[in-house]
């Protein structure tokens, strides 16, 4: 990568810390007049900020707002690079489907946002069903959706009992084989997602999109035959 192209995904970076939208939305049509793989801007650039956001939200530097700001930044550089993604491999790749959301009595929705970006970005069919999802939901959606993956989101550690009682639900109709539950947020842990019964636990938006992978078997890279 060429000094130029590493400096117009910095200042890309930049320009989403700032919740600069105009600034990163002219940067982002000038990586993709140079060439660079919107795959590779995605899971890298966009991740990096959504990283940076996310220890910056932990350590109090920043809040809700800014998150929802810095967001909305996000979403509409996302929705540039998925359109040259698009271009360059002919419409969306992928048959996997992943119906997700924030579960019920949780409204909080930017990481899930940010999961969901990436996830489509990687060539998976997203059926986002937004925030304060009841779990019957999330079950009825799946079957309906046909879905590989059913991915829960918890701000809260009040409303991560729902989480369990997704997957409860899904054994109780005699499911639980035919989804991998995929879980994540703040509060959520590995050792719960074990506790509960999950098949996998993203830490953030990047490691959310490798273990979707891995328990799909996508191989994104692979089918559209570019080069990182």
């Amino acid at each position: 990568m060429s000094k130029n192209e590493e400096q117009l995904l910095a200042e890309l970076i930049a320009a989403i810390m700032d919740y600069g939208e105009e600034r990163a939305e002219e940067i982002t049509s000038r990586i993709i007049a140079e060439g660079i793989d919107p795959l590779q801007v995605m899971n890298q650039t966009i991740a990096e900020a959504a990283r940076e956001l996310g220890d910056k939200f932990e350590s109090g530097d920043i809040f809700l707002p800014h998150l929802v700001m810095a967001g909305d930044v996000m979403a509409r550089v996302s929705g540039l690079l998925e359109s040259a993604l698009e271009a360059d491999t002919g419409g969306q790749i992928g048959a996997r489907t992943i119906v997700i959301g924030t579960v019920q009595s949780d409204i909080h929705s930017i990481g899930k946002d940010i999961v969901a970006m990436l996830l489509k970005a990687n060539g998976f069919k997203i059926v986002d069903l937004g925030v304060d999802v009841p779990s019957e939901t999330f079950v009825r959606q799946a079957q309906a959706e046909k879905a590989d993956i059913i991915a829960l989101s918890s701000l809260l550690t009040t409303t991560m009992p729902f989480q369990r009682e997704v997957i409860q639900l899904l054994h109780e109709l005699g499911e639980r084989n035919n989804y991998r539950v995929l879980i994540g947020g703040g509060p959520v842990t590995g050792g719960y997602a074990d506790e509960i019964g999950s098949d996998g636990y993203g830490k953030d938006a990047v490691e959310a999109v490798e273990i979707a992978k891995r328990l799909t078997g996508i191989d994104r890279s692979a089918s559209s035959g570019g080069s990182s």
